[in-house]
């Protein structure tokens, strides 16, 4: 952020001779037209003129001699006389200065223009091409001068790609007087020697021509181009000062072609060949087995193999399942009929157990940072950003206003000549007023914190400070030093005027760094926080760079960052808070307001949490009442309180939230913090699983007879041995497939698996322990006729009859026969592997990433923000290269790797972001990075008065200071001409840092590079450093992973070239990370859920390998066709959604696995009816658990205020129950069904009543 005087170099450069008005011309050639100095300008008094001389050119004394040769290296005088004196030499070195900085960069432009200004001042042959047009007193006071077109046109052309570094314009922008795309070598020539620029002490007036003129011949004299090496042996410019040296300009890489099959999206095409193929082969197989059957006399339906068939041996590995699942009935028998017989005993330890536990909430931690939500510590960006921080400081915080108005644009007519401007309606004076009246307001906001008033002065970034205490404010008013006075400044008379705002605004988004500017006005355009506004940061909506266009201001108040849970950090965030409230309660007429702070996000999202508590409390209350209604297994009117089970219900809802507070304790215990997804999934997730449990356990229960002299407790017992095996299976496979999840690198995905594991294995033993024994004591109170909830009041005795519940006579006598019909099975595959089909063939185009706009409430201030951001900005966010420690700037060697200026590599750091900003469509890169080590040449060079020092101290000696004693810091010679090595480097580079801009020496490094450069500890050496540029406007979530991925492809292309490490880095990087590999994050997580699930399977369905893959397989459907529905319903592949599909992938197993084990034991006689006899016993209990307790509690969300919410958890949330429960109660008995699984053998444990009673 260098700070340029901008057109103030030309001060005294003009100081020729003249002739008095209409003076004809008199001198001889080879003469002189002046020499000296004499008098005083009218226009600036505190420029000398020189003297009218028209005799012969003279000796110029020795002293003047080095001078010369160091203003003119290019003219070899000799001994030859010259018409300049010591005076005037030194007054040209002086008025030199500035565009020494900003052309010297490059040597063949520097040359070409000193060759015009030392002809001018000291050519020995001045009449030939200057004509004293006026002369006051002995004066000179108006001149011609004749140039040639050839010689003005290759002196503009050496030096029109120039580059400020500090300031990414071209120098043009700063030293022609218009914009560098408008400016020419005529127009450069005319300004420079124009009064209007303010720094010309008397008008010059150039005349082009190729031929002589009045006896007049232009000077002509032969150039350099900018890709030519110097007679002193300066090389070439660089590529990004003179495009001549560049090599061919970068093409981006074509786009890779859309993967298309006939003109039709691949993908489509291929599923739908596999669907119709798979269609011909299904349909082809069933009529092939239709007719084998009719030849054969054999059904489908007919009865299985006799299990004692001696053909039928038990082979290894179903004897071990066998053994393995007759040890679990044994267990889980003993240990129901042990919970009914000691009910206080458990009971009284599961809640001492569970309270224990959930004491952990008391260390409790929520995390609500987004860096540690969506970052892990060790990935790439997270310990970027960690290393940016270290060395340079976090990132500063910002608060922003994007100002939009209805009023019209208006058009500026220039005075006294010139095409009509038109002017953006924000850009009306009066408007700019109001604007300046609101941003003066916010800058005198005073917040409170912990008794002490804030104001933004003590939390704002000031670079200056504490030589300059101003805030950077970002705004196109700090053109106007955010002054009224300055802004209705104006120069005319009553009846024109000749300049105005307009003016300084036109000439100031061209040459943001000036110190005055070329008006007639000569008002500053830097800042008064000592640094420039670039265009592109406070005005939007303008197309190209017409920024006059806008339709947006922009004002911005970077705030100094800090660590977390500093005191300082405190302070700004109360600024801030104080901000956000003036904002929301301002209102104006004409304007229309988008703001935002830095903590803005994340306090809508914890607004949005609150908010939405109302909402989830009620989803929850829904599905509560329905558990504790639908738990009870009516038989008459009569008999309602006593058969209804709102207790035990109740007493199951509390085990579930029991086992949520116990993992969040257990876990708070070991110092794992909480985040906003666990608190709001896991619940769902638990209740899910475990009133799924509950209603198998008590549907059981209601459906089983008592054998003769069996005691309650013994029939509980046996129940639970039957039935716990399966709720095990699904239990334990859950757990497993979620504690594999937090191998995730993703800490969000990481601590909702290891809270959802234990929860889920907590729930279950919970369940096969306190509830079983609540059970038993709801069965004692049942048949002794005493009322639910009240107890101690008995009903008399009545006969009932038992009968079973609507919903299993339903899916036993309508649904499951249906399903399964001859007809209805094959609909049904070819519709779910339709289904399957068309998901698999979308996979790929479900977008990744998260819109900002969704974590919003749809209320909040800050929609309207982002929208105007996305719609108004040009610029995205500061994109800084960092190289870290390692490279050597203190030798020539390490310079050239990393510079961008003369000598420097062609694959150095700084030309590497030239070229990548020359195709920024592609590489999202959009400026020329600065660069502090090519100013800090420039600023170093002896002919500059920049670097200056006290010879009777050694400390720094400002350029603005005047004092004899200040004497440069290299000399003039040749090795002091080259760049700084070994300890020059060194010492000279603090003061380059800590020297402020000024009108003098405009590369000044304290604004813009003091915390670009980290020193070591004793200032012996550079540790690491930054360059900065700018990303491309960023709008959706694709456009900042494309930037991402540029940004590190660039970075690791530099430091493959420098050998040195280097990383691109931007503020969002630590939150866009987790989106390069989230498609590769959730394949691995549900993969490695998946096969977990299959190998717990496989054990616990008694090492059936071939069951287990049926559980496998329809849960991969359900995976797969969320995908489907995400690609239908919008809803993008993030953390977010992947939490959720992992959580699908865990409550799928609850659909599946109880009705493949059940189909796995049942004794049917055929497949069909096995599948009959499973879906009938258990689909009715996992359709009234788990999928009407969830549908009506979804469909409350879908009334959340959240967009999160209705897009992640109602669609989501809806989408995985509606699938599991179409896949599980549907397409799975169908499947059971077709495929082949082993028969069901009679084992010996299996004549107990059990099997007779619950599966009869």
């Amino acid at each position: 952020m260098s700070v340029s005087a901008g057109r103030c170099y030309w001060s005294s450069v003009l100081l020729v001779g003249v002739l008095s008005v209409f003076h004809l011309r008199t001198v001889a050639p080879q003469h002189c037209v002046w020499y000296g100095e004499c008098g005083s300008s009218s226009v600036l008094p505190d420029k000398k003129l020189n003297c009218y001389y028209t005799g012969p050119p003279k000796a110029l004394p020795p002293e003047g001699q080095p001078l010369l040769r160091e203003l003119c290296p290019g003219y070899d005088y000799g001994n030859r006389s010259v018409c300049c004196d010591v005076d005037q030499l030194q007054t040209l070195k002086g008025s030199l200065q500035l565009p020494l900085q900003f052309l010297s960069r490059c040597p063949a432009c520097f040359f070409n223009l000193m060759n015009l200004f030392c002809e001018l001042t000291c050519g020995p042959s001045q009449s030939d091409f200057l004509n004293v047009t006026r002369v006051n007193s002995s004066s000179v006071a108006e001149l011609q001068y004749y140039i040639g077109p050839a010689f003005a046109n290759a002196m503009y052309n050496a030096c029109r790609d120039v580059q400020a570094p500090s300031s990414n314009v071209p120098a043009l922008s700063l030293l022609c007087g218009k914009d560098a795309k408008d400016c020419n070598a005529t127009i450069w020539i005319q300004f420079m020697f124009s009064i209007d620029n303010g720094q010309t002490p008397f008008p010059i007036i150039p005349i082009f021509s190729d031929t002589a003129i009045s006896g007049f011949s232009p000077m002509n004299n032969e150039t350099v181009s900018c890709s030519d090496i110097l007679e002193d042996g300066s090389g070439p410019c660089s590529c990004q000062d003179c495009t001549l040296t560049c090599g061919p300009t970068p093409v981006p890489p074509p786009l890779p072609p859309p993967w298309k099959i006939f003109g039709w999206d691949a993908m489509i095409v291929i599923m739908w060949i596999f669907y119709t193929c798979f269609l011909l082969l299904f349909v082809g197989a069933l009529v092939c087995a239709w007719c084998y059957r009719r030849r054969t006399l054999v059904s489908e339906y007919g009865p299985i193999q006799d299990s004692k068939n001696p053909l039928l041996n038990f082979s290894c590995c179903e004897r071990l399942g066998e053994r393995f699942e007759h040890a679990l009935r044994v267990l889980f028998t003993w240990w129901g009929s042990l919970c009914v017989r000691r009910p206080l005993l458990v009971i009284a330890g599961s809640v001492l157990l569970v309270a224990l536990s959930s004491g952990g909430l008391a260390y409790m931690q929520i995390t609500t940072d987004p860096v540690e939500l969506w970052s892990s510590p060790s990935s790439q960006a997270r310990q970027e950003k960690d290393y940016f921080d270290h060395h340079f400081g976090p990132f500063f915080r910002t608060a922003q206003l994007i100002i939009t108005t209805s009023l019209n644009s208006t058009i500026y007519s220039p005075y006294p000549a010139g095409a009509d401007i038109p002017f953006g309606p924000v850009l009306d004076k009066d408007l700019l007023h109001q604007v300046l009246d609101l941003q003066l307001s916010i800058e005198g906001l005073e917040a409170s914190h912990e008794g002490q008033t804030v104001t933004l002065k003590d939390v704002c970034l000031a670079p200056l400070s504490p030589y300059n205490n101003n805030c950077t404010i970002l705004s196109v008013l700090n053109y106007f030093q955010n002054s009224h006075k300055v802004l209705d400044h104006r120069v005319g008379d009553e009846f024109y005027t000749y300049a105005d705002f307009h003016d300084h605004f036109l000439y100031c988004v061209s040459a943001p760094a000036s110190l005055n500017d070329t008006t007639k006005l000569h008002d500053p355009c830097l800042g008064t926080f000592g640094g420039p506004v670039f265009p592109w940061l406070a005005l939007g909506g303008y197309d190209e760079t017409n920024y006059n266009n806008a339709t947006a201001l922009v004002i911005t108040f970077p705030l100094n960052n800090f660590l977390k849970d500093s005191e300082e950090r405190g302070r700004a965030l109360a600024w801030e808070q104080e901000f956000i409230s003036f904002m929301k309660n301002y209102s104006h007429p004409n304007m229309t307001i988008a703001f935002s702070a830095e903590r803005s996000v994340e306090d809508e999202i914890e607004r949005e949490s609150d908010s939405d508590i109302t909402t989830v409390l009620i989803s929850y209350a829904i599905m509560f009442v329905y558990i504790s209604l639908a738990l009870g297994h009516i038989h008459s009117l009569r008999r309602l309180l006593v058969d209804s089970k709102v207790s035990l219900g109740v007493a199951g809802i509390l085990i579930v939230l029991g086992s949520v507070s116990s993992s969040l304790g257990i876990f708070s215990y070991a110092g794992v913090p909480l985040t906003l997804i666990v608190i709001e999934v896991i619940p769902f997730l638990v209740l899910a699983v475990g009133v799924d449990n509950i209603f198998i356990i008590v549907q059981t229960y209601q459906r089983d007879e008592r054998s003769p002299h069996e005691e309650i407790h013994q029939q509980i017992g046996r129940i639970l041995g039957d039935i716990a095996p399966s709720l095990f299976l699904s239990s334990f496979s859950e757990t497993v497939a979620f504690f594999l999840g937090a191998l995730s690198d993703m800490p969000a995905v990481r601590t909702f698996s290891l809270f959802a594991g234990l929860a889920v294995f907590i729930d279950f033993l919970l369940q096969i322990s306190c509830f079983v024994s609540l059970l038993g004591l709801d069965a004692k109170r049942q048949e002794g006729n005493r009322l639910d909830i009240v107890c101690c009041v008995k009903l008399p005795e009545g006969q009932e009859t038992k009968t079973d519940g609507f919903l299993f006579r339903f899916f036993k006598n309508i649904f499951a026969p249906f399903i399964l019909q001859e007809w209805t099975r094959p609909v049904i595959v070819a519709v779910f592997v339709a289904m399957l089909s068309f998901s698999v063939a979308v996979i790929d185009k479900v977008e990744i990433g998260l819109d900002q706009k969704l974590s919003m409430p749809d209320d909040s201030y800050v929609l309207q923000y982002f929208k105007n951001l996305s719609e108004f900005l040009h610029t995205g966010a500061p994109l800084y290269f960092v190289v870290e420690e390692g490279v050597n700037y203190s030798s020539v060697e390490g310079q050239n790797l990393v510079c961008g200026g003369v000598g420097c590599n062609n694959d150095s750091l700084v030309q590497q972001v030239y070229y990548a900003s020359l195709i920024s469509n592609y590489s999202t890169v959009a400026y020329t990075p600065s660069s502090w080590l090519d100013d800090y040449f420039d600023w170093v060079k002896p002919q500059s008065t920049c670097c200056r020092y006290y010879n009777n101290t050694g400390q720094f000696c400002n350029a603005s200071v005047v004092n004899p004693s200040c004497v440069p810091c290299r000399p003039m010679t040749p090795s002091g001409k080259h760049r700084p090595e070994g300890e020059d480097f060194m010492h000279f580079l603090p003061m380059f840092l800590s020297d402020n801009p000024n009108i003098n020496c405009g590369k000044g490094g304290h604004a813009a590079y003091a915390s670009a450069v980290d020193l070591s500890a004793n200032g012996t050496a550079v540790g690491a450093s930054y360059f900065m540029t700018y990303h491309t406007i960023l709008r959706e979530s694709p456009d900042f992973i494309q930037g991402l991925k540029m940004a590190r492809t660039l970075a690791a292309n530099i430091s493959t070239a420098i050998q040195q490490p280097v990383f691109a880095y931007s503020v969002f990087y630590v939150f866009y990370e987790q989106y390069l590999t989230v498609a590769y994050d959730t394949a691995l997580n549900l993969s490695v859920s998946v096969f977990s699930i299959l190998l717990v399977s496989t054990v616990l369905l008694g090492f059936e390998l071939w069951s287990a893959c049926m559980v496998v397989v329809t849960i991969s459907m359900i995976l797969i066709n969320m995908f489907g529905v995400m690609w239908l319903w919008n809803i993008s592949l993030n953390a977010v959604s992947l939490v959720n599909l992992t959580m699908s992938c865990g409550i799928s197993v609850e659909f599946c696995s109880h009705i493949v084990r059940a189909f796995s034991i049942s004794v049917k006689g055929n497949r069909v009816e096995r599948a009959q006899d499973a879906l009938a016993h258990m689909g009715s209990s996992v359709f009234s658990g788990i999928t009407l307790t969830k549908f009506g509690g979804i469909l409350i969300l879908a009334l959340s205020k959240s967009q999160i919410f209705q897009v992640f958890y109602f669609r989501m949330y809806l989408s995985i129950v509606l699938l599991g429960a179409a896949h599980g109660l549907v397409f799975l008995p169908v499947l059971l069904s077709y495929v082949v699984l082993p028969e069901p053998k009679k084992k010996p444990h299996e004549n107990n009543t059990a099997y007779k009673i619950l599966y009869r």
